[in-house]
Formats: structure tokens, sequence, C-alpha cells
């Protein structure tokens, strides 16, 4: 009987730590590092960051495109007709 008394307590505080976890996982997936803004920077320089880093993505990933076609170098071919 005693046992069991001490499983139960132990139940009750594991779920209220499970429960508030959940809680503080559920407002960090709401709310984001969103209502973080950077310290210091305007609307103008966060814009201007994410054209950046927008362009900086595409880049590389035209980079690995032109990789896996094998267009990043040149070609085996020849130009000369073969009889």
């Amino acid at each position: 009987m005693r046992n069991s008394i001490a499983g139960a307590r132990f139940s009750a505080r594991c779920s209220k730590w499970v429960l508030a976890f959940v809680l503080c996982l559920l407002a960090v997936v709401m709310f984001g590092c969103k209502c973080y803004d950077q310290p210091g920077e305007t609307l103008a320089e966060g814009r201007r960051r994410h054209i950046r880093t927008n362009r900086i993505r595409s880049q590389q990933l035209m980079q690995d495109l032109d990789a896996a076609l094998l267009l990043d170098r040149p070609s085996k071919l020849t130009d000369k007709r073969i009889r």
C-alpha cells in the first residue's frame, strides 16, 4: 500500500513537470524568435539582411545544381566531327 501511494505522488509530480514543459514548448513554438528584435537594427537594415541572405542562398543553390549537373567544369566533348 505504501509503495502505491509513493508511486502516485511521484506520478503527480512528474505530470506537473511534463505539463510545464509542454506549455513552455508550446509558447516557444507559437512565438518563436519573432518577439526578439535584433538590438540596434532598423527596419531597413533588417530588410537588407534578409535580401542578402536570400541572394546568398540562391547563389549557393545554383552552385550545387551546377555541380550536380556537371556544368561547373569545361566539357570533355570535342568540337571536331569524328568519322
